[in-house]
């Protein structure tokens, strides 16, 4: 296992702070390889929970080297307040990098997220107004800013100033909103980030990760959001504006899919998801909301409750095909403990016939109605369980139908929230 990729197979939200954490203690490299602060891990060490929003998750042990890699946007005022959070708890950050290639949010991408949102008929997609998408637009328009750009002065200030007057044309006259900082306020703000953070700027990260390939180290790849919330393989528009699924952990930290060893799809017990979009599994009411306090179902970055819904077999189906998963790490399994019969869906209805390849097309998917089977609960609490012996019959024959949906074999098994809360199998 020299290169291990992490992924989240449902909404995101699935506990892959914790499976990473947890596999982290063997590594010797993990990075991030996209996504922005749009999302959070949560880790909790005896009785202290870490949000971690861009910080790899590994940064917990000190011999394990953490990289937020190229494929990653980075607001450097989160950034370095992640930093300084950690130090006063006692936790050095010394074994950080950042790659230079990163591209860097701004004041006026936040901007155009939230006046985005606000126009209705542009369609809202329910984001975390922090300016992700309008950065990767930016990235993938040629118009970006990266690390490296805020080391060089000059050049910064002309990058500044010809975006400022592209953004400021569009949001005052299509959106009807101000920009809210000008190039000497953000030109000032951003040097100073610059300073706080050049001793963790690497200028080819992606042969820091290439040589540590190559001298057969150990390296976890893990990325934010889950495979539905994917661009392209995602229930799109209702996603994220990048690539959490396996094959972008390659492009987001500079290394050829032929190094990857083994991906692990880490699978929520039940679903959730936040913001719009379809969710054929949700349950509305009544146990969706047990579900929601039992699970704690509450953004980690936003705060915003989590829709909850029966695990999603079709969902399993399509994430377990695209992300080529080796293995699944079940996280949650705990929260059902009270249920007396669990659903599962195996199936989607559409127009009087069964399918069971996932529609990316929402048009379709919206008229998808699930397919379930119903088995029963194991009504017992499994938080203090180690052994997988030790768990409920019940509780086993439903993880093996989780395996069968996926195809796949289960490697571990989260029943809490505390990182010693774990079953290998």
């Amino acid at each position: 296992m020299a290169v291990t990729v992490i992924v989240g197979t449902q909404w995101g939200d699935e506990g892959k702070g914790k499976i990473t954490d947890l596999l982290a203690r063997d590594m010797d490299m993990v990075v991030r390889y996209q996504g922005g602060n749009n999302a959070g891990h949560t880790v909790v060490i005896k009785n202290e929970t870490f949000k971690l929003h861009l910080i790899p998750s590994g940064i917990f042990y000190a011999n394990v080297l953490c990289v937020i890699g190229n494929g990653v946007v980075v607001d450097p005022a989160v950034l370095i307040q992640e930093i300084e959070t950690l130090k006063s708890k006692g936790h050095p950050v010394d074994n950080l990098r950042i790659s230079s290639q990163a591209h860097v949010i701004l004041p006026y991408h936040k901007d155009l997220d939230k006046a985005q949102e606000k126009k209705k008929e542009a369609g809202r997609i329910g984001t975390t107004c922090r300016g992700i998408g309008p950065c990767y637009v930016d990235k993938y328009n040629r118009r970006g800013i990266r690390i490296a750009d805020l080391y060089d002065q000059k050049d910064l200030r002309a990058k500044l100033e010809w975006n400022l007057e592209e953004k400021s044309f569009l949001l005052e006259k299509f959106y009807g909103m101000k920009v809210s900082s000008n190039v000497e306020t953000i030109l000032n703000e951003y040097l100073g980030y610059a300073h706080a953070i050049k001793g963790f700027v690497v200028e080819e990260s992606s042969s820091v990760v290439h040589d540590a390939i190559q001298k057969k180290k150990k390296l976890l790849l893990e990325g934010a959001q889950g495979t539905m919330l994917d661009v392209d393989h995602g229930t799109y528009p209702y996603v994220t504006s990048s690539n959490p699924v396996s094959s972008g952990a390659c492009v987001g930290a500079g290394f050829s899919p032929m190094a990857v060893d083994e991906i692990i799809g880490v699978v929520k017990a039940y679903v959730t998801r936040v913001g719009g979009g379809p969710f054929p599994t949700e349950i509305e009411g009544g146990v969706g909301d047990q579900l929601r306090d039992w699970g704690n179902e509450y953004g980690a970055t936003t705060g915003r409750p989590r829709r909850c819904g029966w695990f999603d077999g079709v969902v399993m189906k399509h994430a377990a095909k695209i992300n080529g998963l080796t293995s699944l790490a079940i996280t949650k399994l705990d929260v059902l403990d009270n249920l007396d019969k669990i659903k599962l869906c195996v199936a989607y209805e559409y127009k009087g016939k069964q399918v069971t390849d996932f529609p990316t097309d929402i048009r379709r998917l919206e008229k998808c109605k699930p397919v379930y089977e119903e088995v029963p609960g194991w009504k017992e609490p499994i938080s203090k369980v180690k052994d997988y012996k030790d768990l409920p019959q019940n509780a086993k024959k439903y993880l093996d139908k989780l395996a069968e949906l996926a195809n796949a074999k289960i490697s571990l098994i989260s029943v809490g929230a505390e990182r010693g809360q774990i079953i290998r199998i």
